[in-house]
């Protein structure tokens, strides 16, 4: 009876064992494949997130629509449409730098090759803790060439590209402004005729109004005309030289992460176990007096 014990009781040890020592291989192979995360992550903000105010550029796109129509006498015909597409497209770029200032420099001549213009800059830290942060307006024929370029500045972190239609906020900022420019000419036409001091007043004063939101207006439809149209790259460069994890490091983070889960993952079967054991008794105990009832 006691050698059956105890040969159940290491083979019991063993599979415990087993199991401990493939989730600690396993978390020492995943440290491996994500690099530094355990040791030091890095967090790099979105930086222009946060600046709600600063310019935004847009585009715009031609091109045409083939579409089948209806003639009077009922026939289908092919025609071409000419559509034109209003949009703003902005790519973000994260980069880490540990050659910062070859970095800088690099990336302002790469402005200057692709006709680009610096909307927005931000340069803060000491060295070796520096960031730089720029908003680009570039044209959009040399869009897709510049972030390509650029994502070859550092170590890219990440990257994004949006693009967001923004034609019928201009269609709805043109009507708008035609509608205040139809008010303000009938208000100028009742301006010249006669009548009391008051209500000539507050005329004018309806008159003022309606010019301060047409120079609003024009201010955000000046954005879309064609001679201001850019897309954006939005790029932040951070200082950080690459941290070298030793073995050492990596085998205790291993295995202090596989005694914290090993235990919990040991308790939960233990629990489930546990309930599962006093179920299976009351439903023991129950079953017989039920049958009992269903046979009288």
């Amino acid at each position: 009876m006691k050698i059956v014990f105890k040969k159940r009781l290491v083979r019991t040890i063993g599979i415990l064992l087993i199991g401990f020592f493939a989730l600690f291989l396993f978390r020492l192979i995943y440290g491996y494949s994500t690099g530094l995360s355990e040791v030091q992550e890095e967090y790099f903000s979105d930086f222009f997130s946060s600046l709600e105010d600063v310019r935004h550029n847009y585009a715009s796109d031609r091109y045409k629509v083939v579409s089948k129509v209806l003639s009077q006498s009922g026939q289908a015909q092919v025609g071409e449409f000419d559509v034109s597409q209003k949009y703003e497209k902005t790519a973000t770029i994260r980069s880490r730098s540990s050659d910062f200032s070859e970095d800088e420099k690099k990336l302002r001549n790469e402005i200057k090759t692709q006709n680009g213009i610096i909307q927005y800059e931000e340069n803060s830290g000491q060295r070796g803790h520096r960031s730089l942060h720029l908003l680009i307006g570039i044209p959009p024929a040399h869009f897709d060439s510049s972030y390509i370029a650029l994502l070859k500045i550092g170590s890219i972190l990440s990257k994004e590209i949006t693009k967001v239609d923004k034609t019928n906020e201009f269609r709805n900022l043109n009507a708008k402004k035609a509608s205040l420019e139809i008010t303000r000419q009938s208000l100028l036409e009742i301006k010249k005729q006669s009548g009391r001091i008051e209500e000539y007043i507050n005329l004018q004063n309806r008159i003022l109004e309606i010019e301060q939101e047409l120079q609003g207006l024009g201010v955000l439809l000046g954005d879309f005309d064609q001679e201001n149209e850019f897309c954006t790259i939005r790029f932040s460069l951070n200082e950080g030289h690459e941290i070298k994890v030793s073995m050492l490091h990596r085998l205790k983070v291993a295995f202090e992460w596989t005694v914290q889960y090993y235990l919990l993952f040991a308790a939960i079967a233990a629990a489930s176990s546990i309930f599962a054991f006093f179920f299976l008794l009351i439903i023991d105990k129950l079953i017989p007096g039920i049958i009992n009832k269903i046979n009288q």
